[in-house]
């Protein structure tokens, strides 16, 4: 496997991921709508996967009871989804150097989805989050 690098806008967050991804799953929900402008696209891998090489503008924001977002604090750009007492962090895959090989493999939350665009790939759609151990749900590899 290679190692998988990425970062932020103005290069004040870097990471490596040495790990495999997972397919990439697009988020409708509100909260990430408003931080991304859009829906979210996000990858995952194993948390211990995930290597900062440069945290130094990376801020965490607990947008939930449950989750927390990185974010770069110079540029503004979506980095993380860390959802408490999991094993694996989701990656914006936009923040990816290079081509990645990844696909959409489904969408979250679609009964929150702005009107403004139509979800055409056919891939799995779920109004909200689906079972973790829904057979159609991409799981992280190295997790299951």
């Amino acid at each position: 496997m290679t190692d998988r690098t990425g970062g932020c806008l103005c290069g004040g967050v870097r990471y490596r991921v040495t790990g495999p991804l997972r397919q990439v799953v697009a988020c409708h929900c509100g909260q990430c709508r408003r931080t991304s402008g859009h829906f979210a696209a996000f990858t995952a891998c194993a948390a211990g996967d995930l290597a900062l090489e440069s945290d130094r503008t990376l801020r965490w924001y607990r947008s939930s009871p449950e989750a927390q977002r990185g974010f770069c604090g110079d540029c503004g750009s979506s980095l993380f989804w860390k959802l408490a007492e999991c094993r694996a962090i989701s990656i914006a895959a936009g923040t990816l150097d290079g081509a990645t090989g990844l696909e959409m493999s489904g969408h979250l939350y679609t009964v929150g989805k702005g009107d403004y665009y139509a979800i055409a790939d056919g891939a799995p759609q779920w109004e909200e989050h689906p079972d973790w151990d829904d057979p159609a749900y991409p799981q992280v590899p190295g997790l299951g």
